[in-house]
């Protein structure tokens, strides 16, 4: 199981774990889950279509990726992305569609873009992954203080002179480039269930930003090792069981809160709730610490 070709599929999954980790805890607390299922939806239209011309998927996959989520950017109202991102998700399933009537070829590399192949994994797409890994972990340490206090308080940001559509615009990009190392790992339909699933928790189960940071990208690898083994030894999908995995997780953490906030009821001072948000910009260096 850790020899061979194996290798490849354990240190690919676990650098896409990671990232997926980091770049999700924003996701969720930006309230972007939808933006990251359509992402990876137009990324595989991508694929397909560079599959039909006989072109890298992987090129055409981050394309693909890149030019979505800067049109939901540009196109969104005042951070609002429902509407666009629908339209733009509609709009590549459709695309990948006629792509995939187009082809004759595409069973067996779509079904991965799809639903994941990580035991396929090539030494081509470890090199290729830990590239985008790296530039992804440096983007968020660089946007780290900003992003956080735009995802939080944007109007206290906007006082403060940060530009929040710009901000938003370098992390939908790096959400872009999150698909395009993840889709091939663990597919485009369930991708987003690792960007979701894993940060939600986390949120659940920590007060702290740099906590449930961390958190975040430990349940992830939890899960995609998890996920592995279980693929292995069964020869199921393994997005199957990083869907599953995601949703136990999530609904794990939900419950420990429901309890804790039981708990805790009786206890609870007036007024707590209301001072939440000047606490949960603490790290982004305006005042109070808890997220």
């Amino acid at each position: 199981m850790f020899s061979g070709f194996m290798a490849n599929a354990w240190i690919v999954a676990t650098m896409v774990a990671v990232v997926a980790g980091v770049v999700g805890f924003f996701t969720v607390l930006r309230g972007s889950a939808f933006v990251a299922h359509a992402v990876p939806q137009a990324g595989f239209a991508g694929a397909a279509g560079a599959s039909l011309i006989g072109v890298s998927t992987l090129a055409g996959l981050g394309t693909f990726a890149v030019i979505s989520a800067v049109a939901i950017g540009l196109l969104a109202r005042r951070g609002r992305h429902d509407a666009v991102t629908a339209l733009a998700l509609v709009f590549m399933l459709g695309l990948g569609a006629l792509f995939l009537s187009w082809s004759e070829e595409y069973a067996s590399a779509i079904y991965a873009l799809l639903f994941g192949e990580v035991l396929g994994v090539s030494t081509n797409q470890v090199l290729a992954t830990a590239v985008l890994a790296v530039v992804c972990i440096a983007a968020v340490v660089v946007l780290y203080r900003p992003l956080l206090s735009a995802s939080v308080i944007p109007e206290v940001a906007v006082a403060r002179g940060a530009r929040v559509h710009r901000m938003e615009m370098c992390f939908l990009v790096v959400v872009a480039l999150v698909t395009t190392m993840s889709v091939p790992v663990v597919g485009a339909l369930l991708m987003f269930s690792l960007m979701v699933g894993a940060p939600g928790a986390a949120r659940s189960f920590a007060d702290r930003p740099w906590s449930a940071l961390g958190l975040s990208v430990v349940i992830s690898v939890v899960i995609v090792w998890i996920a592995i083994a279980a693929s292995y030894e069964t020869d199921w999908p393994v997005g199957f069981f990083v869907g599953v995995l995601g949703a136990v997780f999530f609904i794990a953490g939900r419950c420990w809160v429901a309890w804790r906030g039981s708990g805790a009821r009786g206890a609870r001072r007036p007024g707590r709730l209301a001072a939440r948000p000047v606490q949960l910009a603490s790290t982004a260096g305006i005042g109070g610490e808890q997220i």
